[in-house]
């Protein structure tokens, strides 16, 4: 699979039910909201991602990351933060750290946070800068998700060329196209 569906909403997840995934990152929720949609998307056997830098009504600290770990026991978790992305390594969770290239001292900075946290995967925005992906892959032993911008297959393929293992795009009609069901 190159695309790792990335839901905004309960509706965009029933349009996942019966596809071939089996795992998603939920954005954009409200905290009130969390138990019932990780309990809808795990009964359908999805792997949860959970961003939790846009969990409304949560702050993002290692005793929040322990209280979501302990509830809801997601596979894995997504945040722009290193010592949320430490702590949820020792907790055994699945780890993506967001990462947002603007300049070539944002490009650095980065490399060095994810050395020292060492994050399972390394999302970067926007997704559509190949040549990033391609560097990062080169300096850094993490897979290389590319997220952010990404509307069209050829940003998708283009990603994916450069050497990232996922995508993540909330633009529903890409999860449905026949070329990204590919391993």
């Amino acid at each position: 699979m190159k695309i790792l569906p990335a839901i905004r909403s309960m509706k965009d997840f029933e349009k996942l039910i019966g596809s071939p995934y089996r795992a998603c990152v939920i954005l954009d929720i409200h905290i009130g909201h969390l138990e019932s949609h990780i309990t809808t998307i795990k009964k359908h056997g999805f792997d949860v991602y959970l961003h939790l830098d846009l969990i409304k009504g949560l702050a993002v600290d290692t005793a929040s990351l322990e209280y979501i770990h302990q509830k809801y026991r997601p596979t894995g978790i997504v945040t722009t933060r290193g010592r949320i992305i430490k702590k949820a390594n020792q907790l055994g969770l699945e780890t993506v750290l967001r990462i947002f290239v603007i300049d070539s001292s944002a490009i650095e900075k980065s490399i060095e946070l994810i050395r020292q946290t060492e994050p399972k995967l390394i999302e970067i925005l926007p997704g559509v800068v190949p040549k990033v992906i391609h560097l990062i892959n080169s300096e850094v032993e993490a897979d290389v998700i590319a997220g952010g911008l990404i509307e069209t297959q050829r940003e998708v393929d283009e990603a994916i060329a450069a050497g990232a293992k996922y995508v993540t795009t909330s633009k529903i009609s890409l999860w449905f196209d026949p070329a990204n069901h590919t391993s």
